[in-house]
């Protein structure tokens, strides 16, 4: 696969994925924060109010079905694929390449001080 198109599909499944994981957290907060007092009768205040928000209160199985468990799923492959980018990140090792000019600066001046200091004998 092309590299380019590579990375174009990795934003856009990065983009949707945030995209997706922010509405379902944003409709749940908004779900709970208009929640009705216990005690009301659901289906006349469905029929009072109607919309997503309210119809998702009146039916908390459905709310669980489509909001709850896909965040939760989400969630859990987020940490996983952070889990499995960080161990792949470790595993990687650092080219000159990679390394600015200040850090290249740096590490030559390291390099040339641990040269012109003279080794330490080993005591036994």
């Amino acid at each position: 696969m092309n590299p380019m198109v590579k990375k174009i599909l990795i934003f856009g499944g990065i983009a949707l994925d945030v995209l997706v994981t922010v509405f379902l957290f944003v409709v749940s907060i908004i779900m709970l924060a208009t929640m009705p007092p216990s005690g009301t009768d659901m289906q006349a205040y469905y029929e009072e109010n109607k919309g997503m928000i309210t119809f998702f209160q009146a039916n908390p199985t459905l709310y669980l079905l489509t909001c709850v468990l896909p965040l939760i799923i989400l969630l859990v492959v987020n940490v996983i694929l952070l889990a499995l980018y960080i161990k792949k990140a470790a595993k990687r090792k650092i080219a000159l390449n990679d390394l600015n000019e200040d850090q290249k600066a740096a590490l030559r001046e390291a390099i040339l001080k641990d040269m012109e200091s003279p080794k330490e004998e080993k005591k036994e």
